[in-house]
């Protein structure tokens, strides 16, 4: 299946599958409908250039973004953030399914397509479904 792929740097893409992060801080606008599905793909370092990919990220849950506004102090701890600094949107991740798949995922800027197979939407909490797995 083809979808919209957003990477994040370790461990925001966990904190998210979790649902413990609910808001996603970026400077731009993401160009997807609040009824899209979004793909979040964790990876374990900052692109910072145009161009820039890991091949290693791996897919941990589908999300939608519900709105984007103006970060604000008080989303700090939805945010996951240890800090605040003006100018930011905040996304709101609404619809959080974690998922389970073994491809590895390119990690890119911006928001892009990539091509999954295998990929299992879990049932339960991401940490039941990683406990299941190690038994």
């Amino acid at each position: 299946m083809k979808i919209k792929a957003l990477s994040v740097v370790a461990p925001s893409g966990t904190l998210i599958a979790r649902g413990e992060k609910t808001l996603e801080v970026r400077r731009w606008h993401p160009d997807i409908a609040p009824d899209e599905d979004l793909l979040i793909v964790e990876n374990q370092h900052y692109l910072r250039q145009d161009g820039e990919e890991d091949p290693d990220g791996h897919a941990v849950a589908l999300v939608r973004v519900k709105t984007v506004r103006t970060f604000e102090r008080t989303d700090i701890a939805a945010a996951c953030a240890s800090y605040y600094e003006g100018g930011w949107l905040a996304w709101d991740l609404t619809d959080i399914r974690p998922v389970l798949c073994d491809q590895k995922v390119v990690a890119a800027r911006g928001i892009y397509q990539v091509e999954l197979r295998d990929v299992l939407l879990t049932s339960g909490t991401l940490e039941q479904e990683e406990q299941g797995r190690e038994t």
